[in-house]
């Protein structure tokens, strides 16, 4: 047998096995109920049908594990290494992103049966035995659908939202956030100083979470909570949207061309505010933190409140303090909820809720090298343009994220599940 391929008969692959029939069937768990239509439908360019992500995530196991490491692997249906590849260059053409939702071909049972036969060989193989590069492969695949799993949930709701029935994808496996706790904000100071950022090693990481290095804080405050759909109302009420004042140059040509007057999927009805959810429309919770908001609504805010937005290593000190915890797609909720519903100290809902802004543009640490081959594509080739976000959001899957982890996105996108924490310096 081939080096590269020896068996690695240890209890690692039987877990790796168990863990990926669990990431797999998790995303089939979140089409339950769908129809045919509702996950073939494209509702922006950004975004993408959820049997595109069903598609496209089998895909990347049987590109980057299955062909290179599986002896003797029939390839599925040649064509859909040109229609599910995404963005890799390095892999060939592929069909153009906005037009995923026209691919009424293959329906959605031969998607599931494409899963079925990728999944069948890839556990199969992890029985024979994984070479260790292998074994990187198929977990760094498992992150990339975790990934996938909260960008369906999104574009499933950006989808619905276009729909005048305004559909629920699902109703909330618990309450809906409080309507009336109220959280009054505070802050928790840090003295600043050299930090030790960045993954150090050992367990899983994206490679742009790594060098690990030393970074310089200035002393700072950061907010207890995240910023609340009350105190965006206040922003709107006091012209927030129609002041150039507070807005970047960019911002304001956004706010401008898309005529934003509120967050996505905000809607005002006899006065009173609603927003879209994945279980439909529901009056705003005015103690629930505003979701769904740009870069550049975010730094306005803070600049309209006297304050700023944290930097990503500001964030990244004050989380490593604290356990990941919070609320994540598992809770079921699928919405953010207020900060009253949230145990954690002195920083509450810094995990789960919503992804956070930070300042800090998506660049590459100091040292950071993109890894050779395709998968080198996967991260430091988007390092151009986008704001780092942190923390994760209720859409993201448990287990996914943690103090080191970067999520990154342009600064006028928001249909994901986005908010803010004010942060302020100090003296």
């Amino acid at each position: 047998m081939d080096p590269e391929r020896r068996q690695l008969r240890s209890a690692e692959p039987t877990g790796l096995a168990a863990r990926y029939a669990a990431c797999r069937g998790q995303s089939l768990a979140l089409i339950q109920g769908l129809s045919d239509a509702d996950v073939t439908v494209q509702s922006m360019d950004d975004a993408s049908p959820a049997k595109w992500h069903l598609a496209h995530t089998t895909w990347f196991f049987e590109e980057f594990v299955l062909v290179p490491h599986a002896s003797g692997y029939q390839v599925h249906n040649e064509h859909y290494r040109y229609l599910f590849n995404s963005y890799y260059e390095a892999v060939g053409p592929r069909h153009p992103r906005p037009q995923r939702g026209l691919l009424t071909r293959p329906p959605l049972a031969e998607v599931l049966a494409y899963r079925e036969h990728v999944d069948a060989a890839l556990l199969r193989l992890c029985e024979a035995g994984l070479a260790e590069a292998a074994q990187a492969l198929v977990e760094l695949g498992m992150q990339h659908e975790q990934q996938h799993q909260e960008l369906l949930l999104t574009d499933l709701l950006h989808l619905f939202a276009q729909n005048p029935l305004k559909p629920a994808y699902r109703l909330m496996a618990v309450g809906a956030p409080s309507l009336s706790t109220v959280q009054r904000p505070g802050w928790v100071e840090f003295a600043g100083g050299l930090v030790d950022v960045g993954h150090p090693g050992g367990n899983f990481h994206f490679d742009c979470e790594t060098p690990r290095h030393a970074a310089l804080l200035q002393p700072h405050a950061l907010c207890t909570r995240l910023v609340t759909n009350r105190e965006w109302c206040e922003f709107i009420g006091d012209g927030g949207y129609r002041d150039p004042r507070h807005w970047l140059s960019d911002g304001w040509r956004a706010v401008q061309s898309g005529q934003w007057q509120a967050p996505l999927y905000w809607e005002k009805r006899e006065g009173a505010w609603w927003q879209m959810t994945l279980a439909g429309e529901q009056p705003l919770a005015p103690e629930a933190p505003v979701a769904h908001i740009s870069f550049f609504e975010a730094d306005a805010f803070a600049r309209w409140a006297g304050k700023r937005l944290p930097t990503e290593f500001e964030w990244e000190a004050a989380a490593a303090r604290q356990p990941v915890a919070g609320n994540f797609a598992d809770s079921g909720r699928y919405r953010p909820l207020s900060a009253g519903e949230d145990a954690q100290a002195p920083l509450k809902q810094l995990y789960g809720d919503l992804w956070e802004w930070t300042s800090s543009p998506y660049i590459g640490y100091p040292g950071f090298r993109t890894a050779p081959g395709a998968v080198g594509e996967y991260n430091g080739k988007f390092m151009n343009g986008q704001y780092v976000l942190r923390g994760g959001s209720c859409a993201t899957p448990p287990g996914h994220v943690r103090a080191t982890y970067r999520n990154f996105f342009y600064p006028h996108q928001r249909w994901q599940f986005m908010g803010l924490r004010m942060a302020e310096d100090r003296p």
